[in-house]
């Protein structure tokens, strides 16, 4: 399968992305992964990436696109590839446009997680990570063992500061003014699946049977 994930932060896209993962193979691509390979590697992409970030700049969509592409050519997304968190913006879902058909991929779908914003601030003000390992928990559904200590490292387990109900709203904020507008513009391609991200066995039932997978 070959499909963007669109959402909110909280709305799940990690989540139904790992499960999607595991059905066919996809390989689950986010930009700060990308990012990071492409730095680890030391591409020229990754170099100039790189530099960018230890500037404190922010990495321009061109060199983000260069990455993409290089990503996109590579075997392991042969067998199909779920783009989480990218584009955020329309000018990248153009550019992703223009490269796709450069490449002849087809996707199958873009996908909206809609998950209210009440739900995404309880599910993220009840996280918890630790700062060792990066696990995730969450005080209410996924509690670790000894309160404060992390179940698989023994590390500290903290709420994140972009993770208190004041910066999660400024975060749900952002993205309702520069990333929301994204599903208008897939819904014009004719390319929008609209769902219901309460629960993700519900929102990765619906996108097989959308596909036909």
């Amino acid at each position: 399968m070959r499909l963007i994930l669109l959402g909110a932060p909280g709305a799940g896209k990690g989540t139904v992305a790992k499960m999607l993962t595991a059905v066919d193979g996809s390989v689950q691509i986010s930009t700060g992964d990308m990012l990071r390979a492409a730095v680890k590697e030391g591409t020229d992409l990754g170099k100039k990436a790189e530099a960018a970030m230890k500037a404190g700049d922010l990495v321009s969509d061109d060199l983000i696109m260069g990455i993409m592409e290089a990503r996109l050519q590579e075997d392991a997304c042969k067998a199909g590839f779920l783009l989480d968190g990218f584009p955020r913006t329309i000018p990248q879902a153009e550019a992703l446009k223009g490269l796709l058909g450069r490449l002849d991929i087809k996707l199958d779908a873009a996908v909206n997680l809609n998950v209210s914003r009440e739900v995404i601030l309880d599910r993220l003000t009840t996280r918890r990570t630790c700062v060792d390992c990066g696990a995730i928990y969450n005080v209410k559904s996924a509690p670790t063992k000894v309160g404060g200590v992390c179940d698989k490292c023994g590390g500290k387990v903290v709420q994140r500061d972009d993770e208190t109900e004041e910066a999660i709203s400024n975060r749900l904020d952002v993205y309702n003014a520069k990333t929301a507008p994204l599903v208008d513009f897939y819904r014009g391609e004719g390319m929008l699946l609209d769902v219901n991200a309460t629960s993700s066995d519900t929102v990765v039932a619906a996108i097989r049977q959308h596909i036909g997978h």
